[in-house]
């Protein structure tokens, strides 16, 4: 997205460097072992276990930028406050290459390493792995325990039969997602026919469900006239898929597709000059608004926990400061609920005055967290984070509500449907167990 105004975010840049040369003087005074795995004065660790090479390399870039965005700021502030003093934190990036297979052996290196804190995200199979594999090294070690801090995975079981004590979820679930954009569909009447083409994974039958359920409850005349799987990360050309949706005669699309296969499917549809509206979970990132051009004018939703036009002073200060930070092109993807996770994690560690998972997991439970434009709560019962959510719909840069555009393509979004946090509330069926 193409920053218009930028110098106070280059100012704050400018002291964020000055903070940070003063870091040595600031943990020098800690002397006091602190419980956990950190010690007076070195960092708390952190790994990230994403796909950093492989097809959705650049969805695993996005992230470690986001994140270390968030774990830069904190750092900035003086890092987090335990019993004994200060301490940094430091992100430490595993590659899994978008496999739970290797994603479990980084996890067993992470666990070498004493490191009590796995963040991930990218891949609702892989989370689910994790998850698992967690609560056996934390009831096999009791003194080598970690916590998963989820900030992609939205597969609704992580939080509902799945739940685990150990697992947070920091983005909305599929299902919370699909009720923004249903309730949007439904209120469009030119949308009569819809196809569902998702990835062959969890959280695309995940969607592909949730879809179908949301669209029964407000729009039953809608008819869902293609329900598909496409293999994940491995689809070149989606032509032929656009083809078979053209002859459905759908006038709308439903998809949760991310990372390429999203950016691909959207080429697609651009070059074959099919003009359905496209509803995504993620049509505002990677590529996709300049893979469709004016083609997606109007026709492109998306649904997130926030976005660069969702306005307010405070909102646009973190975004310049934010560009300020990646000023690229290339990697204008802000996620403001990554940054949060760091954020709402020092917080809970400084609560605690600790960094031992159990402490951090018991300050995260049920923690309100507000950073002046954006109120959220992680609920205790099933650990789901609850936010706010908006639909937007893409639009030429420069257009009403729409200051910043995409990766510099021209185009942006604008806000369709705002929900407060309230608004967003699901039911759970989890039934946590607790040490």
């Amino acid at each position: 997205m193409t920053l218009k105004t930028a110098p106070a975010g280059a100012c704050a840049a400018m002291a964020f460097v000055a903070l940070l040369a003063t870091w040595p003087a600031i943990t020098a005074e800690a002397a006091t072992p602190v419980s956990g795995t950190a010690h007076a004065g070195e960092p708390i660790r952190l790994a990230l276990i994403e796909g950093m090479s492989g097809p959705f390399a650049n969805a695993g870039a996005a992230v470690e930028r986001n994140l270390r965005f968030g774990v830069e700021r904190v750092n900035a502030r003086g890092g987090v406050k335990l019993a004994d003093g200060a301490h940094p934190l430091e992100l430490v990036v595993l590659d899994s290459k978008g496999s739970a297979e290797a994603a479990l052996v980084q996890l067993r290196a992470a666990a070498d390493r004493h490191i009590g804190f796995i963040l991930q995200g990218n891949s609702s199979a892989v989370a689910a792995a994790l998850v698992d594999a967690i609560q056996k090294q934390n009831s096999r070690n009791p003194d080598n325990r970690e916590l998963f801090l989820n900030y992609s995975a939205d597969d609704p079981a992580l939080t509902n039969a799945n739940c685990s004590f150990w697992h947070f979820r920091f983005d909305a679930h599929a299902g919370m997602r699909m009720d923004a954009l249903a309730d949007v569909i439904a209120r469009d009447p030119s949308v009569k026919k819809v196809y569902l083409l998702n990835q062959d994974y969890s959280f695309g039958h995940d969607v592909s469900a949730l879809a179908r359920s949301a669209l029964a409850t407000k729009r039953p005349d809608i008819a869902v006239v293609g329900d598909e799987f496409h293999a994940i990360g491995r689809i070149k050309d989606f032509a032929p898929y656009i083809a078979k949706i053209r002859a459905s005669g759908a006038d709308a699309v439903v998809t949760g597709n991310w990372g390429n296969d999203l950016t691909l499917l959207v080429k697609a549809a651009r070059e074959q000059g099919f003009d359905a509206k496209f509803y995504t979970f993620y049509g505002n990132s990677l590529g996709a608004p300049a893979a469709l051009g004016d083609a997606g004018v109007g026709r492109v939703f998306a649904v997130a926990d926030w976005h660069p036009n969702a306005g307010g002073a405070q909102s646009d200060a973190w975004y310049a400061a934010f560009r300020a930070r990646y000023p690229a092109a290339a990697d204008d993807y802000p996620v403001l609920r990554m940054s949060l996770l760091v954020e709402m994690l020092a917080e809970a560690m400084g609560r605690a005055r600790s960094a031992d998972p159990v402490a951090v997991a018991r300050a995260l439970e049920g923690m309100r967290f507000d950073n002046g434009f954006h109120a959220e709560w992680m609920r205790a019962e099933d650990h789901q984070l609850i936010q706010p959510l908006y639909v937007m719909a893409m639009d030429k840069a420069g257009t009403a509500g729409v200051r910043y555009d995409n990766e510099g393509s021209g185009y942006g979004f604008r806000t369709v449907l705002a929900l407060p946090p309230e608004r967003t509330v699901p039911p759970t069926t989890c039934r946590m167990t607790r040490p």
